[in-house]
Protein backbone atom coordinates (compact mmCIF):
# COMPACT_ATOMS: atom_id res chain seq x y z
CA UNK A 1 0.00 0.00 0.00
CA UNK A 2 1.53 3.31 -1.13
CA UNK A 3 -0.70 5.68 0.78
CA UNK A 4 -4.02 6.36 2.45
CA UNK A 5 -6.30 9.28 1.66
CA UNK A 6 -8.37 10.75 4.50
CA UNK A 7 -10.91 13.49 3.93
CA UNK A 8 -10.33 16.56 6.11
CA UNK A 9 -13.58 16.34 8.06
CA UNK A 10 -13.88 17.93 11.50
CA UNK A 11 -12.78 14.71 13.28
CA UNK A 12 -9.78 13.66 11.21
CA UNK A 13 -7.29 14.00 14.12
CA UNK A 14 -7.69 10.56 15.69
CA UNK A 15 -7.86 8.71 12.38
CA UNK A 16 -4.77 10.33 10.85
CA UNK A 17 -2.80 9.97 14.09
CA UNK A 18 -3.71 6.29 14.37
CA UNK A 19 -2.76 5.55 10.77
CA UNK A 20 0.56 7.39 11.04
CA UNK A 21 1.40 5.67 14.33
CA UNK A 22 0.94 2.34 12.56
CA UNK A 23 3.24 3.23 9.67
CA UNK A 24 0.72 4.29 7.02
CA UNK A 25 1.54 7.11 4.62
CA UNK A 26 -1.41 9.49 4.97
CA UNK A 27 -2.60 12.23 2.64
CA UNK A 28 -5.17 14.65 4.05
CA UNK A 29 -7.63 15.41 1.25
CA UNK A 30 -8.61 19.03 0.60
CA UNK A 31 -12.29 18.27 0.06
CA UNK A 32 -13.06 21.79 -1.18
CA UNK A 33 -10.64 21.33 -4.09
CA UNK A 34 -11.71 17.84 -5.21
CA UNK A 35 -13.85 17.94 -8.34
CA UNK A 36 -16.21 15.03 -8.93
CA UNK A 37 -17.01 13.58 -12.32
CA UNK A 38 -19.61 15.65 -14.15
CA UNK A 39 -22.87 13.98 -15.02
CA UNK A 40 -22.91 11.37 -12.25
CA UNK A 41 -26.43 10.40 -11.20
CA UNK A 42 -25.35 8.58 -8.06
CA UNK A 43 -22.45 8.83 -5.67
CA UNK A 44 -21.77 7.28 -2.30
CA UNK A 45 -18.93 6.48 0.05
CA UNK A 46 -17.64 3.60 -2.08
CA UNK A 47 -17.68 5.63 -5.31
CA UNK A 48 -15.98 8.59 -3.63
CA UNK A 49 -13.30 6.31 -2.17
CA UNK A 50 -12.54 4.91 -5.62
CA UNK A 51 -12.42 8.44 -7.02
CA UNK A 52 -9.93 9.59 -4.38
CA UNK A 53 -7.80 6.50 -4.98
CA UNK A 54 -7.82 7.26 -8.71
CA UNK A 55 -6.71 10.86 -8.14
CA UNK A 56 -3.99 9.68 -5.75
CA UNK A 57 -2.73 7.14 -8.27
CA UNK A 58 -2.53 9.87 -10.93
CA UNK A 59 -0.69 12.16 -8.50
CA UNK A 60 -3.29 14.95 -8.74
CA UNK A 61 -5.07 14.51 -5.42
CA UNK A 62 -5.56 17.95 -3.75
CA UNK A 63 -4.17 17.65 -0.25
CA UNK A 64 -4.04 19.77 2.89
CA UNK A 65 -1.48 20.31 5.62
CA UNK A 66 -1.29 17.77 8.43
CA UNK A 67 -0.51 19.92 11.43
CA UNK A 68 2.08 18.38 13.79
CA UNK A 69 0.40 16.44 16.56
CA UNK A 70 2.69 17.83 19.29
CA UNK A 71 1.33 21.41 19.13
CA UNK A 72 -2.16 20.74 17.83
CA UNK A 73 -3.74 20.74 21.30
CA UNK A 74 -2.18 24.13 22.17
CA UNK A 75 -3.46 25.57 18.90
CA UNK A 76 -6.97 24.35 19.73
CA UNK A 77 -6.61 25.79 23.25
CA UNK A 78 -6.02 29.24 21.76
CA UNK A 79 -8.96 28.72 19.43
CA UNK A 80 -11.13 28.07 22.47
CA UNK A 81 -9.75 31.24 24.06
CA UNK A 82 -10.77 33.25 20.99
CA UNK A 83 -14.28 31.82 21.21
CA UNK A 84 -14.49 32.85 24.85
CA UNK A 85 -13.20 36.35 24.04
CA UNK A 86 -16.06 36.76 21.59
CA UNK A 87 -18.55 35.53 24.18
CA UNK A 88 -17.19 37.99 26.75
CA UNK A 89 -17.44 40.84 24.25
CA UNK A 90 -21.03 39.86 23.54
CA UNK A 91 -21.87 40.14 27.24
CA UNK A 92 -20.29 43.59 27.54
CA UNK A 93 -22.06 44.89 24.44
CA UNK A 94 -25.37 43.56 25.76
CA UNK A 95 -24.85 45.31 29.12
CA UNK A 96 -23.86 48.56 27.40
CA UNK A 97 -26.97 48.45 25.24
CA UNK A 98 -29.26 47.77 28.18
CA UNK A 99 -27.88 50.67 30.23
CA UNK A 100 -28.02 53.00 27.24
CA UNK A 101 -31.58 51.97 26.38
CA UNK A 102 -32.79 52.41 29.96
CA UNK A 103 -30.96 55.59 31.00
CA UNK A 104 -29.60 57.26 27.86
CA UNK A 105 -26.09 56.95 29.33
CA UNK A 106 -23.42 55.37 27.14
CA UNK A 107 -20.95 53.47 29.29
CA UNK A 108 -17.47 52.69 27.98
CA UNK A 109 -16.38 49.05 28.09
CA UNK A 110 -13.40 50.05 30.24
CA UNK A 111 -15.76 51.29 32.91
CA UNK A 112 -17.74 48.06 32.88
CA UNK A 113 -14.57 46.01 33.32
CA UNK A 114 -13.63 47.73 36.58
CA UNK A 115 -14.14 45.53 39.69
CA UNK A 116 -15.75 48.42 41.57
CA UNK A 117 -18.11 49.39 38.74
CA UNK A 118 -21.44 50.67 40.04
CA UNK A 119 -24.31 50.84 37.51
CA UNK A 120 -26.23 54.13 37.22
CA UNK A 121 -29.69 54.43 38.71
CA UNK A 122 -31.70 51.53 37.33
CA UNK A 123 -34.94 49.86 38.28
CA UNK A 124 -34.80 46.59 40.17
CA UNK A 125 -35.20 44.24 37.22
CA UNK A 126 -32.90 46.10 34.83
CA UNK A 127 -30.24 46.18 37.55
CA UNK A 128 -30.65 42.43 37.99
CA UNK A 129 -30.23 41.84 34.25
CA UNK A 130 -27.12 44.06 34.10
CA UNK A 131 -25.63 42.29 37.11
CA UNK A 132 -26.21 38.89 35.48
CA UNK A 133 -24.45 40.01 32.31
CA UNK A 134 -21.45 41.35 34.24
CA UNK A 135 -21.24 38.18 36.34
CA UNK A 136 -21.14 36.03 33.20
CA UNK A 137 -18.51 38.33 31.67
CA UNK A 138 -16.28 38.09 34.74
CA UNK A 139 -16.60 34.29 34.84
CA UNK A 140 -15.64 34.04 31.16
CA UNK A 141 -12.72 36.41 31.69
CA UNK A 142 -11.37 34.20 34.48
CA UNK A 143 -11.39 31.21 32.14
CA UNK A 144 -9.64 33.28 29.45
CA UNK A 145 -6.88 34.16 31.91
CA UNK A 146 -6.42 30.49 32.82
CA UNK A 147 -6.17 29.45 29.17
CA UNK A 148 -3.63 32.21 28.46
CA UNK A 149 -1.44 31.08 31.36
CA UNK A 150 -1.55 27.48 30.15
CA UNK A 151 -0.63 28.52 26.60
CA UNK A 152 2.31 30.62 27.82
CA UNK A 153 3.61 27.73 29.93
CA UNK A 154 3.18 25.13 27.18
CA UNK A 155 4.78 26.85 24.20
CA UNK A 156 6.98 29.85 23.44
CA UNK A 157 7.46 31.85 20.28
CA UNK A 158 10.23 30.25 18.23
CA UNK A 159 13.13 32.37 17.02
CA UNK A 160 11.62 32.46 13.53
CA UNK A 161 8.33 33.90 14.81
CA UNK A 162 9.73 36.33 17.40
CA UNK A 163 10.13 38.82 14.57
CA UNK A 164 6.34 39.18 14.55
CA UNK A 165 6.57 41.22 17.73
CA UNK A 166 8.22 44.03 15.78
CA UNK A 167 4.66 44.78 14.57
CA UNK A 168 2.87 47.23 16.85
CA UNK A 169 -0.05 45.39 18.45
CA UNK A 170 1.23 41.82 18.10
CA UNK A 171 1.95 40.63 21.61
CA UNK A 172 2.43 37.18 23.08
CA UNK A 173 -1.05 35.79 22.53
CA UNK A 174 -1.50 37.18 19.02
CA UNK A 175 2.03 36.07 18.12
CA UNK A 176 1.37 32.55 19.42
CA UNK A 177 -1.89 32.42 17.49
CA UNK A 178 -0.19 33.36 14.22
CA UNK A 179 2.67 30.93 14.85
CA UNK A 180 0.44 27.98 15.69
CA UNK A 181 -2.04 28.63 12.89
CA UNK A 182 0.67 29.18 10.26
CA UNK A 183 2.90 26.23 10.98
CA UNK A 184 5.75 25.99 8.47
CA UNK A 185 5.85 29.27 6.52
CA UNK A 186 7.70 27.56 3.68
CA UNK A 187 4.55 25.68 2.70
CA UNK A 188 3.29 28.95 1.19
CA UNK A 189 4.89 29.68 -2.17
CA UNK A 190 4.38 33.43 -1.98
CA UNK A 191 2.88 36.33 -0.05
CA UNK A 192 -0.30 36.10 -2.10
CA UNK A 193 -0.76 32.44 -1.18
CA UNK A 194 -0.42 33.26 2.51
CA UNK A 195 -2.83 36.22 2.22
CA UNK A 196 -5.33 33.92 0.52
CA UNK A 197 -4.96 31.39 3.35
CA UNK A 198 -5.67 34.25 5.76
CA UNK A 199 -8.94 34.94 3.89
CA UNK A 200 -7.67 38.35 2.89
CA UNK A 201 -8.12 37.95 -0.88
CA UNK A 202 -11.25 38.79 -2.88
CA UNK A 203 -13.31 35.78 -3.95
CA UNK A 204 -15.01 37.43 -6.93
CA UNK A 205 -14.72 36.30 -10.54
CA UNK A 206 -14.77 38.98 -13.22
CA UNK A 207 -14.66 39.11 -16.98
CA UNK A 208 -14.59 42.22 -19.15
CA UNK A 209 -15.03 44.32 -16.04
CA UNK A 210 -18.21 42.51 -14.99
CA UNK A 211 -18.71 40.23 -12.02
CA UNK A 212 -19.38 36.66 -13.21
CA UNK A 213 -19.65 34.98 -9.84
CA UNK A 214 -17.96 34.42 -6.53
CA UNK A 215 -15.59 31.80 -5.20
CA UNK A 216 -15.53 30.19 -1.79
CA UNK A 217 -14.72 33.14 0.46
CA UNK A 218 -14.47 30.84 3.48
CA UNK A 219 -11.59 28.83 2.07
CA UNK A 220 -8.60 29.40 4.33
CA UNK A 221 -7.97 29.89 8.01
CA UNK A 222 -10.54 31.99 9.88
CA UNK A 223 -8.28 32.30 12.92
CA UNK A 224 -5.48 33.91 10.91
CA UNK A 225 -8.09 36.16 9.32
CA UNK A 226 -9.09 37.30 12.81
CA UNK A 227 -5.46 37.75 13.89
CA UNK A 228 -4.64 39.98 10.91
CA UNK A 229 -7.74 42.11 11.48
CA UNK A 230 -7.03 42.34 15.22
CA UNK A 231 -3.43 43.55 14.75
CA UNK A 232 -4.61 46.34 12.46
CA UNK A 233 -6.24 48.19 15.37
CA UNK A 234 -2.92 49.02 17.02
CA UNK A 235 -0.69 50.10 14.10
CA UNK A 236 -0.83 53.94 13.71
CA UNK A 237 0.03 54.07 9.99
CA UNK A 238 -2.36 51.22 9.32
CA UNK A 239 -5.09 53.20 11.05
CA UNK A 240 -4.44 56.21 8.83
CA UNK A 241 -4.61 54.01 5.73
CA UNK A 242 -7.82 52.46 7.07
CA UNK A 243 -9.49 55.85 7.55
CA UNK A 244 -8.59 56.96 4.01
CA UNK A 245 -9.86 53.68 2.54
CA UNK A 246 -13.02 53.81 4.63
CA UNK A 247 -13.84 57.30 3.36
CA UNK A 248 -13.79 55.97 -0.22
CA UNK A 249 -15.53 52.63 0.36
CA UNK A 250 -16.82 51.31 3.70
CA UNK A 251 -15.47 49.94 6.97
CA UNK A 252 -15.56 46.25 6.01
CA UNK A 253 -13.69 46.70 2.73
CA UNK A 254 -11.20 49.00 4.44
CA UNK A 255 -10.37 46.59 7.27
CA UNK A 256 -9.93 43.71 4.83
CA UNK A 257 -7.61 45.83 2.66
CA UNK A 258 -5.42 46.63 5.65
CA UNK A 259 -5.49 43.02 6.85
CA UNK A 260 -4.36 41.87 3.39
CA UNK A 261 -1.38 44.19 3.54
CA UNK A 262 -0.49 42.93 7.00
CA UNK A 263 -0.81 39.30 5.88
CA UNK A 264 1.58 39.88 2.99
CA UNK A 265 3.99 41.68 5.32
CA UNK A 266 3.82 38.75 7.75
CA UNK A 267 4.86 36.31 5.02
CA UNK A 268 7.79 38.53 3.99
CA UNK A 269 8.94 38.89 7.60
CA UNK A 270 8.78 35.17 8.35
CA UNK A 271 10.18 34.03 5.03
CA UNK A 272 13.13 36.43 4.90
CA UNK A 273 13.50 37.16 8.64
CA UNK A 274 13.34 40.94 8.25
CA UNK A 275 11.71 43.23 10.88
CA UNK A 276 8.47 45.02 10.18
CA UNK A 277 8.67 48.43 8.53
CA UNK A 278 5.29 50.17 8.54
CA UNK A 279 6.46 52.84 6.08
CA UNK A 280 7.01 50.20 3.39
CA UNK A 281 3.44 48.92 3.79
CA UNK A 282 1.68 52.23 4.39
CA UNK A 283 3.60 55.11 2.72
CA UNK A 284 2.84 58.49 4.21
Amino acid sequence: MKGTAVESTFNWYWLVDGLQDNGFGVQLVNTAAVKQYDGLKYSGDHQEAFHLAHLMRLGILPTGYIYPKEQRAIRDLLRRRMSLVRSASTQLISVQSQIWRSTGIRMKSGELRKPDFSPPHLDKYTLQAVGAGLTVYQAIQQEINVLEQSAHQAVKLTDAFKILQTVTGIGKILGLTIMLETGDIHRFAGAGNFASYCRCVDATRTSNGKTKGTGNAKTGNKYLSWACSEAVRFEPLAQRYYERKKAKTNGIIAIRAVARKLARATWMMLKHQVPYDAKLMFPI
